[in-house]
């Protein structure tokens, strides 16, 4: 089935937050693979079903840039129909934790 508008425009974010890294010395170079082989909204979804944060959270809180994080896209009310309710507390949950409180929290 071919995706929607939304998890098109969620996918190109995706592949964005690579591109915004890059330049702050963050080659996410494994998550890139990640969005090219499953898509941003699987990858997303992958992601906050694990139990602890990724290695690309903790290296962006440590670079002080969690709004390139998955889980600050994944509290963005525009993306809220692509993901289960769960899925958008535990995003709010691990940026809470981290300090974050900016767009979307």
């Amino acid at each position: 089935m071919a995706p929607t508008p939304l998890e098109v425009q969620f996918h190109n974010e995706m592949v964005a937050i690579y591109d915004a890294a890059k330049p702050l010395g963050y080659q996410a170079s494994y998550f890139r693979q990640m969005v090219f082989d499953r898509g941003g909204v699987e990858t997303a979804h992958d992601l906050m079903a694990s139990s602890t944060v990724s290695d690309g959270f903790r290296t962006l809180h440590g670079l002080g840039h969690l709004e390139l994080s998955v889980e600050a896209h994944v509290i963005k009310p525009e993306y809220e129909p692509l993901f289960s309710s769960t899925e958008i507390a535990t995003a709010r949950r691990r940026l809470e934790r981290a300090g974050y409180t900016k767009a979307g929290s």
